[in-house]
């Protein structure tokens, strides 16, 4: 349920309208139409002031209660307040403090810090349906903080994160046997390429029709991306994150960039550039491959090239 808020401003004096303007923008309103913003019902009261001022000077507001009669309406409505475009902002400003890190001195940097956090928190006051955005925002939020106390504060000590994941050494992760779901896509295509080309380059893959009930993995196989495997989501993450952060390797900006395509393209969050490219192009590979050691073959060749796309971070 939301309510509405009908405005009509006055003419005179033309401070309300900026006023106006700026307030409806600041408390993150959706725009039905010009002069109609809504915001959930139980933010309502946010639109009382709003209607004392303009009514003062002259115009006219309302507020009344808004419903809609189907799942496609109420899509709509939801739409008003999709703030994904907003975190992608914010993460490119948040890439720009990463990358300038090495070269700044510790006052400027936790200044900037400090300026990208209180950023993250004014987004998500008007994030009135978070979702995987939100989380994935936060969580490059405390990396940052880790980067910026690696580099001001050696031998702080480091929280560990609440998903606490443990680090490996991939010297006894060596000519093993890979299990996940058979058809990969995204996700399980992604992390086929991690452990090959990072963790176990005399890895071999089971893939499996139902590894969670009538065909589990082979014993001795390591599992990934499945219910119930070694290596799957943890909180926000997705097995590709899980993976390079237990082999230490979530510190590499080409994997990270990678990594933010594949989350973003398995469960949301916040938009990339690459993921419609890397999607287009899996699902072509999958048309074309109906045997999954091929389609891996194939899909290891894309993401070694997404890695190595020059003018990226090295």
């Amino acid at each position: 349920m939301w309510n509405v808020l009908f405005l009509t401003l006055p003419t005179q004096p033309s401070a309300v309208r900026l006023r106006m303007w700026r307030a409806l923008k600041s408390l993150g309103c959706g725009a039905l139409r010009d002069g109609a913003y809504v915001l959930p019902v139980a933010h309502a009261a946010l639109f009382d002031p709003l209607v004392s001022e303009v009514r003062s000077h002259g115009g006219q507001a309302s507020v009344l209660e808004l419903s809609t009669s189907d799942e496609a309406q109420r899509a709509e409505v939801l739409a008003l307040f999709d703030r994904a475009e907003a975190y992608s902002q914010w993460r490119a400003e948040a890439q720009s403090l990463a990358a300038a890190l090495p070269a700044l001195e510790e006052t400027e940097a936790r200044r900037r810090w400090r300026s990208t956090s209180e950023a993250l928190q004014n987004l998500r006051r008007i994030d009135y349906y978070p979702g995987a955005a939100a989380e994935q925002a936060q969580a490059e939020l405390d990396m940052l903080r880790q980067a910026l106390d690696t580099r001001f504060s050696r031998g702080e000590p480091v929280a560990q994160a609440p998903h606490g994941i443990p680090r490996l050494d991939p010297r006894k992760f060596q000519g093993k046997r890979w299990a996940t779901r058979a058809r990969p896509w995204v996700d399980r295509l992604a992390c086929a390429w991690l452990i090959r080309r990072f963790i176990d380059p005399e890895a071999r893959f089971v893939w499996l029709a139902d590894p969670a009930g009538a065909t589990p993995a082979p014993r001795g196989a390591l599992g990934f991306d499945y219910d119930g495997a070694r290596f799957t989501h943890v909180g926000s993450r997705v097995s590709f994150e899980v993976l390079a952060a237990s082999f230490g390797l979530d510190a590499d900006p080409r994997l990270q960039r990678i990594a933010r395509a594949v989350h973003f393209l398995d469960i949301g969050g916040i938009p990339v550039p690459e993921a419609a490219g890397l999607e287009a192009v899996l699902s072509g590979l999958r048309e074309v491959h109906a045997d999954d050691d091929q389609l891996n073959g194939a899909a290891a060749t894309v993401f070694d090239a997404l890695y190595a796309a020059p003018g990226q971070p090295t």
